[in-house]
């Protein structure tokens, strides 16, 4: 669907506004009182979110991410989906899943009692998806563009048999200096240290960066918290439907060595991620679905 067509039939006049981003990809720029958001609707990707009156964006986007087909966006909120990590099976498919480079369908916009906007993207099965995973599936991505931004991701599972996902909101959150900041809410949670072999670790305190760190952390709690004191500010996500919860930064090595991440890129990113990792494993039954959800409320210091 061409850019006119996408506003003609799904642009909100004054609030959403659909144009071409980069790599020729449609991207959604929703504009209200409350905040300013720009969607790719390839990955069904949100890339950016400020607050009316902040000047500091609350997501990392990579000014060296690929937007080309078949390639994930470096930044934002990427979809893990219908699995997190590794091909689970081990038949060498892409990690993280088939969603997140692959174009999405836009569902509906709309403007909310309370004047937020709503966006949501979908991805039905295909002959091509199902080559890949075997389910017949609708997904779709409600996105809540407010004082908050609110993520939803709805599975529902439209087949006849059960299936088993893994998945994530693998956001990139935007720090001022890693080296000031930390994650508060994850204190005495037992934790997979992927970085150490994949040893399973007691989280002492809050969480600071000051190496590579790539952790799946177990039974946590629905609310953490990263301190950014450099751009004096708390971001704080509340989490529905998940037990699991993920941290990770690249450190100078691997940032180095990614050709879609800036050498000292590691110094103004974080990844905390929503998620259903490791044994947070979801079953859905033929004719149900399941939420997984994440909110992004930024808190001045």
């Amino acid at each position: 669907m061409s850019i006119a067509q996408l506003n003609s039939e799904h642009g909100i006049v004054g609030q959403v506004e659909f144009i071409e981003g980069q790599g020729g990809f449609p991207f959604i720029r929703v504009h209200n009182a409350k905040a300013n958001a720009l969607i790719s609707v390839y990955a069904g990707q949100v890339l950016s979110f400020r607050p009316a009156g902040k000047t500091d964006d609350l997501m990392f986007l990579s000014q060296k991410a690929y937007y080309q087909a078949g390639k994930a966006i470096k930044g934002g909120v990427p979809i893990c989906w219908p699995w997190f990590g590794p091909d689970p099976e081990g038949k060498g498919r892409p990690a993280h899943g088939f969603v997140r480079n692959r174009m999405w369908d836009v569902i509906e916009t709309s403007v909310t009692a309370n004047g937020d906007t709503k966006v949501v993207l979908g991805l039905t099965n295909t002959p091509e998806t199902q080559a890949i995973w075997p389910h017949a599936f609708i997904l779709r991505l409600e996105i809540t563009v407010g004082e908050t931004l609110n993520l939803a991701l709805v599975t529902r599972n439209t087949g006849d048999q059960a299936f088993s996902i893994t998945q994530a909101f693998h956001t990139y959150f935007s720090v001022g200096d890693i080296h000031q900041t930390r994650v508060s809410g994850l204190e005495g949670r037992e934790y997979i240290d992927k970085v150490d072999g994949g040893q399973q670790k007691m989280q002492s305190g809050a969480v600071t960066i000051s190496s590579e760190v790539d952790r799946i952390y177990l039974d946590v709690l629905d609310d953490v918290v990263i301190h950014d004191p450099a751009l004096k500010r708390r971001i704080r996500i509340t989490s529905q439907g998940s037990q699991t919860a993920v941290a990770w930064n690249p450190w100078a090595k691997i940032s180095a060595e990614m050709g879609d991440l800036q050498d000292d890129d590691y110094l103004r990113m974080l990844c905390v991620e929503t998620t259903n990792a490791a044994t947070d494993i979801i079953t859905i039954q033929p004719g149900s679905e399941f939420r997984l959800v994440a909110n992004y409320r930024v808190e001045s210091l």
